[in-house]
């Protein structure tokens, strides 16, 4: 899975032959990790989905790498890497986005916000729709939130119709989380800029502006019931801010030049050529690990 390949939808490995890659960023969890990774893990394991479940231990202080080995022993697609310092969300994504070995990759969060029933919907749509992404929307018709901290929600759906209007999109939750995303498409929107919650818009905008395609499903949010959001408003306005012109710019002004069509064509001249010339194939280059 390390050489480059120019996909098309036919192309893509059938669904019965892939592999799903959960990446869970935890910092400080000891209270909800088990019940996460336990529900998740039964879940899959009655769909019948081949998976893995990494989780991201974010220098926590608490025994969450200890309760994560513990798992280990009964979770079989279970395992863990320690992130080491700079810590934060973005940090934490990242390492999991250049350590997955799945054909697809989620990012599920740590606190049982998110539901396994959904990931499961994601996965159907994904093949069902042959499209690159699956993205949530927590305010769609069909989507059930509950105890969302009423101080976010006005900010939250201001700050979503700001980014769809401005981006011109139809897709107004870019800051969930919650997403899926074929491997070729983390490989098509390197380098990844955020070190923190900003990751959730940079990813989905730049799958955008990148060409890729996406399908957009209902999804359901429960607030956490044990342990303290990590999520910081105050501190993170002008770092959303910073990401969104970033990725607008790259639309107004590269002229295609990360285009995933004119990238995939460079791959191809450049294999070509190396063929030609027998020398080594040409490999994608890797998904840099976050430092």
């Amino acid at each position: 899975m390390t050489e480059s390949t120019i996909q098309t939808v036919s192309e893509f490995t059938p669904e019965q032959e892939s592999v799903l890659s959960i990446v869970i960023p935890a910092h400080n969890e000891e209270g909800c990790i088990a019940s996460t990774v336990e529900a998740l893990y039964a879940k899959l394991s009655e769909e019948k989905i081949a998976h893995e479940i990494l989780v991201i231990n974010d220098n926590s202080k608490d025994t969450t790498e200890a309760i994560l080995q513990g798992l280990q022993k009964t979770i079989p697609s279970l395992r863990y890497i320690n992130n080491r310092p700079p810590n934060g969300f973005g940090f934490a994504v990242r390492a999991g986005l250049a350590s997955f070995k799945g054909d697809v990759v989620a990012v599920y969060m740590a606190d049982a916000s998110d539901r396994p029933e959904d990931l499961v919907q994601y996965w159907r749509t994904l093949w069902a729709k042959e499209v690159d992404c699956v993205f949530g929307n927590r305010w769609a018709k069909g989507a059930r939130v509950v105890d969302y901290p009423q101080h976010k929600l006005l900010i939250n759906r201001v700050a979503n119709v700001f980014i769809a209007t401005l981006m011109g999109t139809r897709y107004y939750d870019s800051t969930n989380a919650f997403k899926m995303y074929r491997r070729h498409v983390i490989e098509g929107i390197q380098p990844l800029l955020s070190h923190h919650f900003n990751l959730t818009i940079e990813l989905p905008l730049k799958s955008l502006v990148r060409g890729y395609s996406y399908a957009v499903v209902p999804n359901d949010w429960i607030n956490r019931k044990t342990g303290v959001s990590k999520l910081k408003i105050q501190e993170m306005g002008s770092r959303y801010l910073f990401i969104l012109l970033y990725c607008l710019l790259e639309k107004l002004l590269s002229r295609g030049d990360y285009h995933r069509f004119k990238y995939e064509k460079q791959l191809e001249a450049a294999r070509v050529f190396e063929e030609g010339t027998g020398a080594v194939q040409l490999s994608t280059p890797p998904v840099s690990a976050p430092r």
